[in-house]
């Protein structure tokens, strides 16, 4: 049994230690930069990865921690991104990943040939042949741009590429989009440029860090019992508790559940808004120059627009008419790990929690292991369910492309805790 991975981030890392573990040991892993990290690896210069100099974790020391290899004990709440590269660093060794990685070694195509095996096309020249391939190449790395960017004649760039606030000084900004990354680049934004507007489309929920004086998703995990509406209340009442009403920073009040969509968790938002350095506006009607009209009526002049408006999920290697999920409302998997189609290809982190990615790709990973080895059964019927699960996920949230590949953390966890001990 020969195995291949795509990519050496967080997923690709704890695909690897499972298989390993499970008795799989012709793995091979292939990383197409220098070093293991995936998105986590900062570099101040635009490049695969999409975190800025001052990013920190959304999810909490607690809840990002894989099962068997816990944080240090000195970490934060919240640690940086310099911490959870060396956890990651520390994980690898700590394991033995690293031989069975060969870096800067990138996938350019991969092939299906007969008997379900895969045949992939290296940036070496090479093409080995694989009985199975799982893909752990993230979601982050192909930024969806909003059609009037050919019309802005100022300085334009997606928050993929927003590194810091240099080059900021002084200028008129807007931020396209109240997200995380939108939050974030609106925040370092407003401490050096003359004004910072953000536009938002559509509300949603802008959740503080701490509630209570503990980290959100711990108080949040701690109602994981109570059916859906009851944490719904709770939350709504919690948040009002807390923050008072969106309309009093300026923003839309949500008219939906909070279950229902991605939250945008960040604390210092609100603190910008209300000392005046940060001014939220609607969504945006039409743009010329340096022009951008919004959708109240009102128009505005500015110098640089950081759009975050989020990323297409896409598979450089695959054909297109292989595989194509740039514009679907869900993704056809079962678990969102087997594809229905190709028994022999599996995905690992590809999920939009409401929560860590990397703690749920840890069990996706350890179900893979478990498959491969025959301690676990899918379903007679899985192929089918593929279908019904992703449409079934497409209900629970809004209609909206960030919302692809959204599960509920728990729910979810708990679907492939089941799975793997039905044997």
């Amino acid at each position: 049994m020969r195995i291949a991975i795509i990519g050496a981030g967080c997923s690709g890392l704890t695909a690897i230690k499972h298989l390993i573990e499970a008795g799989i040991e012709d793995v091979i892993c292939y990383e197409k930069t220098d070093q293991i990290g995936g998105n986590w690896v900062y570099t101040a210069t635009p490049s695969h990865s999409s975190i800025s100099i001052t990013t920190h974790t959304i999810s909490s020391k607690p809840m990002s921690q894989f099962s068997d290899f816990p944080m240090p004990p000195d970490y934060p709440d919240y640690p940086s991104h310099q911490q959870i590269l060396a956890y990651f660093q520390a994980y690898a060794q700590h394991f033995q990943l690293e031989q069975y990685i060969r870096f800067q070694i990138a996938v350019l195509q991969v092939h299906k040939i007969q008997n379900e095996r895969w045949r992939l096309t290296l940036s070496d020249g090479t093409q080995p042949e694989f009985d199975f391939l799982l893909v752990a190449n993230g979601h982050l790395s192909n930024p969806r741009h909003p059609d009037w960017k050919k019309n802005f004649s100022g300085k334009y760039l997606h928050s993929h590429d927003f590194k810091s606030n240099h080059g900021f000084e002084n200028q008129r900004v807007l931020v396209v989009g109240a997200g995380n990354s939108g939050c974030d680049c609106a925040i370092e934004a407003s401490r050096n440029a003359a004004s910072v507007d953000m536009s938002l489309r559509s509300p949603q929920y802008v959740i503080p860090k701490l509630i209570m004086g503990k980290p959100t998703d711990t108080f949040a995990a701690a109602m994981r019992w109570l059916p859906r509406h009851m944490q719904s209340w709770l939350q709504r009442l919690t948040l009002r508790i807390q923050i008072g009403r969106y309309r009093d920073y300026g923003l839309p009040e949500p008219d939906f559940s909070p279950t229902q969509a991605h939250p945008t968790v960040n604390s210092e938002i609100f603190d910008r808004i209300r000392h005046g350095k940060i001014h939220p506006r609607p969504g945006i009607e039409s743009v010329t120059g340096k022009t951008i009209r919004f959708t109240d009526g009102s128009i505005a002049e500015y110098d640089a627009v950081i759009a975050a408006t989020g990323y297409i999920t896409s598979f450089p290697f695959f054909d297109r008419d292989f595989l194509n999920w740039e514009n679907t409302a869900h993704i056809p998997l079962y678990l969102r790990i087997f594809h229905p189609d190709h028994p022999s290809l599996f995905f690992i982190g590809l999920i939009q929690p409401q929560g860590c990615i990397w703690t749920l790709a840890e069990a996706q990973s350890r179900l893979v292991s478990q498959f491969l080895t025959g301690r676990v059964c899918l379903p007679d019927n899985w192929q089918k369910l593929a279908v019904t699960e992703g449409k079934y996920w497409a209900q629970q949230f809004l209609a909206r492309p960030r919302h692809s590949l959204e599960v509920h953390y728990y729910p979810y966890l708990m679907q492939i805790q089941r799975l793997r001990t039905q044997k």
